[in-house]
């Protein structure tokens, strides 16, 4: 049956950690009559926070989805993560939506890993409106946070909504747009909002916001503009309707205000997901990325009567069905049984059901299409990113980029029985979460993981423990080094063999130097007239495969860039095994030659404590090799922004609260790699 995709609303909640993304969303799941119980976070009974260890931590660790339903519109919702160890969650999940609710504590306005999502959102163009909850707090300020908007994240930021008193009075809010307000006479979840006049003291304040407003929308509507030149009042629908084209096209970003624990703003949000946030239609035919040899780029409707095409954004385990496949689906439909094309595996798969989900109960349905997110069961060979579509029509959509891992810990089985339970079980856990690294340590033989920060490692760790019941010792996080040259070098080397009486040779010259304005590995492997193109192909695979183990201690090299100046090549001599000894061996040499030096990865911190304790964590940053990069104020807090080596800061949030009394918190996210000093480097090699 065909639906009106006018009326779908494929949306995300995406925040700092401790916003309320996940209280939000709970509040959307009762208001919408999709549970009839509402679910604390605090109290581990949030529907939408699952897991065991979200359960024990308060925390949203995986990204859950959710269908329901507001005003005859369909709302597919995924709840994401908060904390940076978990950012792979929000990259993937805002890949395949369609707009966002960006979520603000109302009393620290833009925090870290806001800016992250934000950025993020920005570059899968997803359109979004701001959520500043917790205006009930105490410090609670709309114009601070709309302020650091402005500042932080380069946006065009307008209140749609101004708060109805202060911190603890707060008790409703103003609509903009309609010019009314919505007052709730206490915090009971039942009460419905009371729709009265604008109060009398704030009518002035409320006119000169709506007049910013439709001064902002001006500039990209023309009948807003005529209206603002010929001092006439434009009409509310010509005002939703600037607002709802301004927001798709990512001219505007209009604020909301509320408190969502204290059930005061969900109803006129969740007006405004349905009025202002793009449905499919409402967004241009997806475009396909040509991979050469493969698939040419093409385009798609979000139409049932277009050929079928998804994306697969994320795996979970399930232990009655096995593996989840969530898949977003662009265009056209399928049903169960139906048999697609896995364009980046260049494989047949095959969907034996199709699952709508609710967090981590499923409805199974009988065929899905056009607009919607599902999982499905069966596909044998998909991993995280791979397009699906009509094995009759092929595209391959843009694949997701995932964040290299910073840390690692060893883990080894108890038992030499357990070891392939250990593997079998990491391997799935790879195949969920795509920025868990597993290897094998070549010096002692451990199981390696390695992840995005200390918590990432710890559930992984926990999930292999209680939820696999695999038997096995966990070791200390270690940090996950780089290597880079400090100068130019040269090396050649020549590699023969011997095949059945016929010698092959090859001889490989490598050329490398420092590329420090690139983080990643860049490889030159010129063709010659005459070579075969799998000659090139060898030594350039051999290359990459060499680059990601430097001379030094074993870690991947970065900053690098090699260029193979010379080869040689004799047409009665072919053999690819030699070309990809010689380039790997020359390599070694020149990197040998080039004064390799260890890098260690620096964190970005930020510290919101009372102002009484902010020179003690000064103090506290410099004794770990810190930079203290800048002081401000929020409220009556005082923030310490930091750069600090990641080495220095494991088991970092419980020093900060002891230092202040418990009253500081923390949150960090990656920066950069620097060069590590020659005293901390020769310590790790042994010197």
């Amino acid at each position: 049956m065909s639906q009106d995709l006018s009326k779908y609303r494929n949306i995300g909640i995406m925040a700092h950690i401790d916003a309320g993304k996940t209280t939000t969303s709970e509040r959307i799941l009762y208001y919408t009559g999709r549970s009839h119980k509402l679910g604390e976070v605090h109290e581990g009974t949030a529907t939408m926070d699952w897991m065991v260890q979200e359960q024990e931590r308060g925390i949203t660790i995986t990204s859950a989805a959710t269908t329901t339903f507001w005003k005859d519109h369909r709302i597919n919702l995924i709840d994401t993560p908060g904390h940076v160890d978990f950012t792979v969650e929000v990259e993937r999940s805002l890949r395949v939506l369609d707009g966002a609710v960006a979520v603000f504590d109302g009393a620290n306005g833009v925090e870290p890993q806001s800016e992250t999502v934000w950025r993020q959102a920005d570059r899968y163009h997803v359109p979004r409106i701001a959520f500043l909850n917790k205006m009930d707090k105490v410090g609670a300020d709309q114009d601070m946070c709309i302020q650091s908007m402005r500042d932080k994240l380069n946006a065009n930021v307008a209140f749609a909504q101004l708060p109805i008193g202060k911190e603890g009075s707060f008790s409703g809010m103003i609509d903009l747009v309609e010019m009314r307000a919505f007052i709730w006479v206490n915090d009971d979840k039942d009460t419905t909002p009371l729709i009265k006049e604008i109060p009398e003291d704030m009518l002035d304040d409320a006119q000169i916001y709506q007049q910013e407003l439709i001064e902002n929308l001006a500039d990209f509507d023309d009948t807003l503009a005529e209206a603002v030149l010929s001092d006439s009042k434009p009409t509310v629908a010509q005002i939703k309707n600037a607002l709802r084209n301004s927001v798709i096209n990512m001219k505007i970003v209009p604020v909301f205000v509320g408190s969502s624990f204290r059930n005061k703003g969900i109803q006129p949000l969740l007006d405004a997901v349905v009025d202002y946030l793009p449905s499919p239609v409402d967004l241009p035919p997806v475009e396909g990325v040509e991979i050469e040899g493969v698939v040419k780029a093409s385009k798609r409707a979000p139409s049932e009567e277009e050929p079928f095409s998804g994306i697969v954004f994320k795996i979970m385990t399930d232990p009655f069905v096995g593996a989840l496949f969530f898949m977003r689906i662009y265009s056209g439909s399928i049903k169960t049984g139906d048999a697609m094309h896995n364009t980046l595996k260049n494989k047949k798969e095959r969907v034996t059901k199709i699952l709508r989900m609710h967090a981590n109960d499923r409805e199974e349905l009988q065929t899905a299409a056009a607009g919607e997110i599902v999982a499905v069961v069966g596909l044998k060979f998909a991993t995280t990113g791979d397009t699906l579509c009509d094995p009759h029509a092929h595209i391959a959509y843009e694949a997701m980029r995932f964040p290299d891992p910073v840390i690692s810990l060893a883990i080894e089985p108890k038992s030499s029985g357990d070891l392939d339970k250990l593997n079998q079980s990491l391997n799935r856990l790879a195949q969920e979460d795509p920025s868990l690294r597993v290897s094998t340590s070549e010096e002692t033989g451990q199981v390696l993981i390695s992840g995005m920060g200390e918590l990432h490692l710890q559930i992984i760790a926990d999930r292999l423990l209680r939820e696999f019941k695999v038997n096995a010792n966990v070791g200390n996080p270690q940090v996950s080094y780089r290597e880079c040259i400090s100068i130019a070098a040269k090396g050649s080397d020549t590699f023969s063999r011997a095949i059945q009486n016929k010698t092959f040779s090859a001889k490989v010259t490598v050329e490398i130097e420092p590329n420090n304005a690139k983080t990643s590995v860049e490889i030159n492997v010129p063709a010659k007239a005459q070579v075969p193109a799998n000659i090139v192909a060898a030594i350039k695979e051999s290359l990459q495969g060499a680059v990601g183990s430097g001379s030094l201690c074993g870690y991947p090299l970065v900053n690098l860039k090699v260029n193979v100046t010379d080869y040689s090549y004799d047409p009665q001599a072919v053999d690819e095994v030699v070309y990809k000894v010689a380039a790997s061996n020359a390599l070694r040499a020149a990197l040998t030659a080039a004064k390799p030096v260890m890098m260690e990865p620096i964190m970005q911190v930020e510290v919101v404590v009372p102002p009484d304790f902010s020179g003690t964590i000064v103090s506290d940053v410099n004794s770990r090799r810190g930079h203290i990069s800048g002081l401000d104020n929020r409220g009556h807090l005082q923030v310490v922004h930091a750069n600090i080596p990641l080495s220095e800061l494991f088991g970092y949030e419980t020093d900060i609260r002891s230092l202040s009394q418990g009253r500081a918190s923390s949150s960090m996210q990656f920066l950069r790699y620097e060069t590590l000093p020659k005293n901390l480097q020769d310590k790790i090699l042994g010197n």
